[in-house]
């Protein structure tokens, strides 16, 4: 896992294409269904805190968890008095003072876990960190989208305050892609300033990640292709997973 650096600055710059607030309505959606309406809850990989501060909106307390100290500045930069605690913590090994009523992690941070061993330590503690009938809902983005839509291709951007250019390679056999980023950030004196960084993703099979969920103690409850509630089709580039915790007993 690699922590964001010099794309931190420009992260939401770039991403402002990405619908979070369909994204948040949709989660709202599930936490709903399942009667969470209020309380803690936790944002795991919340970046610069966006579906974070969306969450706490919505009524909910939120706690941030992100591996990036600088997308974690940004987050506590925009906090909004709302009472937001973030925590800089790897997510293989995070830990909480208590049990949260339900946990989120959104925009593909879960592929940022490149080994099953590790994806099983995040779902244990996930597990853990669970109220008695919690849940967790992560999305992933698919095998397809990898293979087919990101893999061998490369996307730039250019705009007044900062520039990109991304490479994707994905291996197959291994079921990684590679982006590489090359940024130019404007700085305050006009000139640009040259960033470099790699990320790695994995891609898994959905009936792996229903196994591995099972393995963690948790309750497989539901997968669907994105912003519904139908079954993941074969050209799903992004698939939403609902886990249970049912182990512990209310108090």
């Amino acid at each position: 896992m690699e922590a964001y650096s010099g794309f931190a600055e420009v992260y939401d710059l770039f991403m402002d294409n990405v619908p979070y607030e369909e994204w948040c309505a949709y989660v709202l959606k599930i936490l709903h269904q399942n009667n969470i309406k209020d309380g803690l809850l936790l944002d795991l990989g919340c970046g610069t805190g966006k579906m974070t501060r969306l969450l706490a909106k919505a009524g909910y307390d939120m706690i941030g968890i992100d591996l990036s100290e600088e997308m974690l500045g940004i987050a506590k930069e925009q906090e909004e008095e709302s009472g937001i605690l973030y925590l800089n913590q790897d997510m293989r090994e995070f830990e909480l003072y208590g049990t949260v009523r339900a946990v989120v992690s959104l925009c593909d941070s879960m592929n940022y876990i490149t080994e099953e061993e590790d994806l099983l330590t995040v779902f244990e503690l996930v597990n853990n960190y669970l109220d008695p009938g919690g849940i967790f809902v992560f999305d992933l983005n698919t095998l397809y989208k990898y293979k087919e839509i990101l893999g061998e291709t490369t996307i730039c951007e250019n705009r007044e305050e900062g520039s990109f250019i991304w490479d994707n390679y994905y291996d197959e056999e291994e079921q990684i892609n590679e982006y590489d980023l090359t940024l130019f950030i404007r700085e305050e004196d006009g000139r640009y300033a040259k960033y470099e960084e790699t990320h790695y993703q994995r891609g898994y099979e959905l009936d792996v990640v229903k196994e591995l969920i099972r393995q963690a103690g948790l309750e497989f409850v539901a997968c669907f292709k994105e912003g519904s509630f139908e079954a993941p089709e074969e050209k799903s580039e992004r698939v939403y997973f609902i886990a249970r915790e049912c182990t512990k007993e209310a108090k």
